[in-house]
């Protein structure tokens, strides 16, 4: 079946006359205006912010880099409830960006902070799967869950503390399969027999 597409940012054409008028526009701001326009700018757009943050590879510390997961999660598994059983458009980029973040944030010692967000993302995540008309985005959330699920075979996290988070994020799957045999072989791993 075809996978629904992502939402892309739309292709700007290299010049056009509106970009001309904005371009001298904003030529004519001073530097305190150009800096007050971007920031006022990425406070109301997700996106732009985003896109802000990647361009100055800004480094975050584990509370930001908590909130703007959260925040990445929530971008990512919004889709409008007028939509559902359609191939709705979803942002890939915002996916993308909670992978990174898991990545920095187990690799930052916040394993356990990426364990929550992961149960906050299965949530959510799963509810849009379910949503929609192919099951889709199943594979951006698997690959973000498997940023945790690897550092988790890793771990020295106790294996009660590794069993009940799986048993958590299987309860919070609303479809019952995303990362479900994973989620089982690391329960059985941190479940041993005696």
């Amino acid at each position: 079946m075809p996978k629904a597409r992502a939402r892309k940012t739309r292709q700007v054409p290299k010049k056009s006359v509106a970009a001309d008028s904005l371009q001298k526009a904003v030529a004519k701001l001073t530097k305190a205006e150009l800096i007050e326009l971007v920031i006022e700018m990425a406070r109301g757009d997700s996106g732009i912010r985003r896109k802000l943050e990647s361009r100055f590879q800004l480094e975050r510390s584990g509370l930001e880099l908590i909130q703007e997961t959260s925040m990445a999660i929530s971008d990512a598994t919004d889709f409008d409830e007028r939509q559902m059983n359609r191939n709705f458009d979803y942002d890939d980029e915002a996916y993308r960006i909670v992978q990174r973040n898991f990545g920095r944030l187990v690799n930052s010692g916040n394993l356990r902070e990426a364990m929550a967000l992961s149960l906050e993302l299965m949530s959510q995540g799963s509810y849009q799967v379910e949503m929609s008309d192919e099951g889709l985005m199943s594979d951006e959330i698997e690959e973000c869950l498997g940023v945790v699920i690897e550092a988790l075979q890793k771990s020295n996290l106790p294996p009660k503390d590794v069993n009940a988070w799986c048993t958590q994020m299987i309860k919070k799957d609303r479809v019952g399969f995303i990362c479900d045999n994973e989620l089982r072989a690391l329960q059985t791993h941190s479940n041993p027999r005696p």
